[in-house]
């Protein structure tokens, strides 16, 4: 899948305009802050173009103590949707394998994977996933046994739920995070 990148310069004004846009996202940021980190980071602001790029909406936010940035769309990014959990269970499907996986794709653009807290700690500022659900990064003695691990968000409450790890699903994507 072919994806086309914003430029730099269109990629920092939709971050400038969602930052403003959403402030109880990151209460003790500035966008002065951010914008010094990834003016000075073309690598940066590759990865964070990815996200764009794949519906992810990304925003600012302050995660276990680091400044991030994390997908922040209302639903699992719709560019992202369709994937197993990883190239282990990708080749493993015997029928309709998909093009590729929640890991190859995070390792291909270097972001991070959610984990379980991390993932609760984005809903604790922003409702999300209240129709589709988000793979999270699973413990290697779940993955191990075959199974991976995902999240959604229904009556008021985040659900952590188990399936196949070559699963994959129209309505199930995953969200990730880039430390600045």
């Amino acid at each position: 899948m072919e994806l086309t990148l914003p430029t730099s310069k269109d990629l920092m004004s939709i971050l400038e305009a969602r930052f403003a846009k959403n402030p109880t996202r990151h209460e003790n940021l500035t966008w002065q802050e951010i914008s010094d980190k990834l003016e000075n980071s073309p690598e940066l602001l590759k990865k964070i173009a990815y996200l764009e790029a794949t519906q992810g909406e990304p925003d600012g936010a302050v995660i276990n103590d680091q400044v991030v940035y994390v997908d922040f769309s209302k639903e699992t990014p719709k560019g992202r949707k369709s994937l197993c959990y990883d190239q282990a269970a990708r080749l493993g499907r015997k029928k309709f394998p998909p093009v590729s996986s929640v890991i190859e794709e995070c390792e291909k653009w270097g972001v991070e994977l959610l984990t379980e807290a991390e993932y609760r700690q984005i809903q604790a500022l922003e409702n999300l996933d209240l129709k589709t659900s988000s793979w999270i990064k699973t413990p290697a003695e779940i993955r191990d046994l075959g199974g991976a691990l995902f999240c959604d968000n229904r009556y008021d409450h985040i659900f952590v739920y188990h399936n196949g790890a070559d699963s994959y699903y129209s309505s199930r994507a995953f969200r990730a995070k880039i430390i600045l």
